[in-house]
């Protein structure tokens, strides 16, 4: 049984949100995501608007996904990957690791894991800064 895990913010839902995880699910036989704490993508982002644990609810929901943890506040992006154990992690399009680099550092944490890109899906609902924008526009007029 090869497990992957996918992670992301997912907040509001769009089309390559899905796009991205039917691929992640395409690598293997079970989909674990874990959802960015809300302090994570404070830090990391902006402010969230959607709360981790409805996030969680609502990815949870879609039909690639088989489980889903929200992340560790801790800082240690390898506490939550020993944790799922996951045989594959896939990274979406345009997060910020290099995948020889991640496979090297879980090999240091005890972790033998594939690191596979994700392919970018293109249109017009393929980002949340896109929808955000778009919803602006339509409300400030």
């Amino acid at each position: 049984m090869v497990r992957v895990m996918a992670s992301g913010v997912f907040d509001i839902i769009h089309p390559g949100h899905i796009f991205y995880l039917k691929k992640a699910r395409e690598l293997g036989d079970e989909l674990f995501v874990v959802i960015a704490s809300d302090k994570t993508v404070e830090r990391r982002k902006r402010k969230p608007i959607m709360r981790q644990e409805e996030r969680a609810v609502v990815v949870g929901a879609l039909k690639p996904v088989d489980s889903v943890i929200i992340g560790k506040d801790t800082g240690d992006i390898f506490e939550t990957v020993r944790e799922i154990k996951p045989d594959v992690v896939a990274l979406g399009f345009d997060q910020a690791f290099d995948e020889s680099e991640l496979e090297r550092e879980a090999k240091k944490h005890g972790l033998d894991l594939r690191v596979v890109r994700m392919p970018k899906m293109n249109g017009d609902s393929d980002a949340t800064r896109k929808i955000i924008a778009r919803i602006l526009e339509v409300f400030e007029k």
